[in-house]
């Protein structure tokens, strides 16, 4: 299959990549970030999440951020609801996109909400049905997809179900998601080959975290298989929960580098990226973790 034209990234940074940070990040500071990335030409940037601010402390300006942000037109700002109180919250602070999550495997399902992958769809009919109702579009993620901290290997086929069921709720898009970073090319493959039999291509996205550094790997195999959307994290910001120190979301950066190389539009500007990049990890007070961000900053010194 010949590689796609275009690529879109969906920027998951402020959320994704800031939700496990330990020390508060200011709502200004979030706010200032997302307007950044918008500079970049990054047309979808998921801004926060609307979550138990008991879990998730960091995510507990949600409606200052999405009332401070500016919204511009043909930019998506999603925002990330694990129920029906998420999802009201996140309607009352004018939210055009959500997302829900759920997971392919049963062991990370029980551990991590204490109920089975077929129990947690059920939860999500009524959230999909109250956003359809507000007209407010649907994207779903799908966890562990080529491997799971608790249970070890994941069946392509679980993955192929849950992403179905996602699909037939009313999802415009389903990600998959490399939870813990195991993945590997040809495994990559034959997942995608399997769920593309429930879920047009064109319909699938993929998110990898870069812990045993295959991300960039995982996408160009993924390219080959005709998806051609991908989420990415600033500056790589995100660490993964389940590998103390290991890396976690793959660095946008890292993933424009890889599209220009191929010949791919995706229609944003490395270097305001790289720039941006530097910002955020000031702000956080340590150097971008894109290999690509740091060799574009250390090429400008010398």
């Amino acid at each position: 299959m010949p590689l796609p034209k275009k690529a879109r990234i969906v920027e998951v940074g402020p959320r994704d990549g800031l939700q496990n940070e330990k020390p508060p990040v200011s709502a200004a500071t979030k706010i200032e970030l997302i307007g950044r990335l918008a500079d970049c030409g990054l047309t979808a940037i998921e801004a926060t999440a609307f979550v138990s601010p008991k879990w998730v402390p960091q995510m507990a300006d949600a409606a200052a951020v999405m009332a401070g942000i500016e919204r511009r037109s043909g930019v998506a700002y999603p925002v990330l609801v694990p129920n029906q109180r998420g999802l009201e919250a996140a309607l009352a602070a004018g939210a055009g996109e959500v997302a829900v999550f759920a997971a392919a495997s049963e062991a990370f399902s029980r551990k991590n909400i204490n109920c089975t992958v077929k129990e947690s769809l059920e939860r999500f009919k009524p959230v999909l049905a109250m956003a359809k109702e507000a007209r407010v579009k649907v994207r779903g993620y799908v966890s562990c997809v080529l491997g799971c901290p608790y249970q070890g290997a994941v069946a392509p086929v679980a993955v192929a179900d849950v992403a179905g069921a996602l699909l037939e709720m009313g999802c415009y898009e389903i990600s998959l998601g490399d939870t813990i970073g195991t993945g590997t090319p040809e495994k990559t493959r034959a997942m995608i080959e399997l769920v593309a039999r429930r879920v047009p291509l064109k319909k699938l996205a993929g998110h990898y975290h870069d812990t045993f550094g295959m991300a960039i790997a995982n996408i160009y195999a993924s390219l080959q298989m005709g998806v051609s959307v991908f989420d990415a994290s600033v500056g790589g910001l995100g660490g993964c929960p389940y590998a103390n120190g290991a890396s976690g979301n793959v660095a946008s950066e890292d993933v424009v580098w890889l599209l220009q190389g191929l010949g791919i539009d995706c229609g944003v500007d490395l270097d305001r990226l790289v720039d941006t990049a530097a910002w955020i990890s000031g702000q956080l007070g340590r150097a971008p973790g894109s290999k690509v961000a740091q060799a574009v900053l250390a090429r400008r010194t010398t």
